[in-house]
């Protein structure tokens, strides 16, 4: 699975973008599609959970973004999109798109895209 993200970008704060991630390859058997931030100085261990959505529509979204971001799905084109809103400089990080494979009960793996930077100015 491959994954390729757009639309970072520089924004002041209150402002909005809008996050995409395109899938490809094996896709079948791909449940959540979603995505992880990691802030400046951070390491890749402590990358916070954003929001997810899962093969049945129902979402997951971090409290700090909640009411500001929201993340859709379109299966048909294997992408996944995150619109954020009222954003504030505390939302400045590389934001990476991730998909998680399963097959049953089994969890295949983790697959992360390239990320895409998101800086907000105040």
């Amino acid at each position: 699975v491959q994954l390729v993200e757009s639309g970072g970008g520089l924004v002041q704060a209150g402002g909005s973008l809008r996050l995409s991630c395109a899938a490809s390859g094996s896709t079948n058997n791909i449940d959540a599609m979603g995505w992880y931030r990691q802030a400046p100085g951070k390491q890749r261990e402590q990358r916070e959970l954003v929001a997810q959505i899962y093969s049945d529509s129902t979402t997951a979204l971090a409290d700090s973004v909640k009411g500001r971001f929201t993340i859709s799905r379109d299966d048909g084109a294997n992408t996944v999109y995150l619109q954020m809103n009222s954003l504030k400089p505390e939302d400045t990080a590389v934001y990476y798109c991730n998909a998680d494979e399963v097959y049953g009960d089994s969890d295949l793996g983790r697959y992360w895209g390239q990320g895409t930077q998101v800086t907000v100015s105040s």
